[in-house]
């Protein structure tokens, strides 16, 4: 029995002991709410699962992408993943603002792969602000470019389930039709668009560029292909981008003759062409001029020659698809007139004019009769 002097000790303790585990527990759960709170600035949508941070190691970063769902979740709509490899301010960072302007964010991911040894100035902002991914240098006559490409596709193969398709952009790249075209277009095709080309002039030399025998046994000669290094890639096969390593390995060496060595151009349409060439529509819909070839770089579109004109022309022309099998001897290929969606090379100068027909023009997708 209780001592009368240590009764009412007890009994303040007995009533004290509800309030100080409520406090603890409250205190718990406002710890767990701040956690949650930081994450779900970072998540949209707060049902989504919180993902651990992109890793920065491209080993690690494209062994990741390779593991992710080749499908996207049942019912979740499509997106685009427009992907920005630059060294330097997007000149048409403006005319790409009008471009998206009034279009939903849940239809598309920006992406931008920067130099960091470049200077930005202006620095990105609007629609590009913080959509830089870890970047590394990169530069002509090596694997430093497609490696930039792959970088990118793996970025936005871990940063959203939904991106559908997947489009390299040229910092001299201008869109030709409407954010509202361009989606149609893309997310209803079942295929990729990547320019695929046999027996090209140069083709050997290419082949060659590291060593006589260097892309031996894995990549034959006539097993070698040339393309665009823009294209549009479908899911599945961004998919197998970040999942290969055996033909890469090939790619990413030093090449011994640099006048040939154009890796971004040879590694995307040699590997597609090897793993799914029936799944790709072999063309670009980045349309270019090589009718004129100043030092490996195609025509560059001063701002004098931009009028109305040129950009109907250009929309009117058909892609060039590859000539070899199953591409330009296939029957759905030769009755093919895919759309151009973008174009380039165009002078920082030409903005202006651009700009100044953007909505009469290059986002009204009836002008011109086209």
């Amino acid at each position: 029995m209780l001592s009368p002097t240590l009764f009412p000790i007890f009994c303040a303790l007995f009533l004290c002991l509800p309030v100080a585990v409520i406090f603890t527990v409250q205190r718990e759960l406002t710890g767990v709410v701040s956690v949650f709170s930081l994450y779900s600035r970072n998540v949209p949508d707060p049902s989504s699962p919180i993902r651990p941070p992109i890793p920065k190691q491209d080993e690690l970063l494209l062994r990741l992408a390779s593991r992710v769902n080749p499908n996207q979740p049942p019912g979740s709509n499509r997106k685009l993943a427009f992907m920005y490899l630059t060294t330097s301010p997007l000149p048409f960072a403006s005319l790409w603002e009008e471009f998206f302007n009034g279009s939903s964010k849940d239809l598309y991911n920006v992406y931008i792969h920067a130099d960091p040894t470049r200077d930005y100035d202006p620095g990105f902002s609007g629609v590009f602000l913080n959509r830089v991914i870890h970047s590394k240098p990169s530069n002509r006559y090596t694997p430093s470019l497609a490696s930039a490409a792959r970088r990118l596709i793996a970025h936005a193969l871990l940063d959203d389930e939904r991106n559908y398709m997947f489009a390299l952009i040229s910092p001299s790249c201008v869109p030709i039709r409407s954010f509202e075209f361009v989606y149609k277009t893309l997310v209803s095709s079942r295929k990729s668009f990547i320019e695929i080309l046999k027996d090209e002039p140069w083709q050997f030399d290419r082949w060659a560029a590291r060593g006589i025998d260097a892309m031996l046994p894995e990549v034959k000669l006539e097993e070698f292909r040339i393309g665009s290094q823009f294209w549009v890639l479908k899911r599945r096969h961004a998919r197998v981008v970040a999942r290969d390593r055996r033909i890469w390995v090939k790619f990413n060496q030093t090449c011994v003759r640099e006048d040939t060595c154009y890796p971004e151009e040879n590694y995307f349409p040699t590997l597609l062409n090897m793993r799914d060439p029936r799944g790709c529509v072999p063309a670009t819909l980045t349309h270019v001029d090589w009718t004129i070839n100043d030092g490996g770089h195609p025509r560059m579109y001063e701002a004098d020659e931009v009028v109305p004109e040129l950009i109907v022309r250009l929309r009117n022309s058909r892609p060039r698809y590859g000539e070899d099998g199953i591409n330009g001897s296939d029957w759905s290929v030769i009755e093919r007139n895919d759309p151009f969606l973008f174009a380039r090379k165009f002078s920082a100068e030409a903005l202006e004019p651009l700009l100044g027909m953007a909505r009469t023009v290059l986002f009204n997708d009836s002008a011109g009769g086209v």
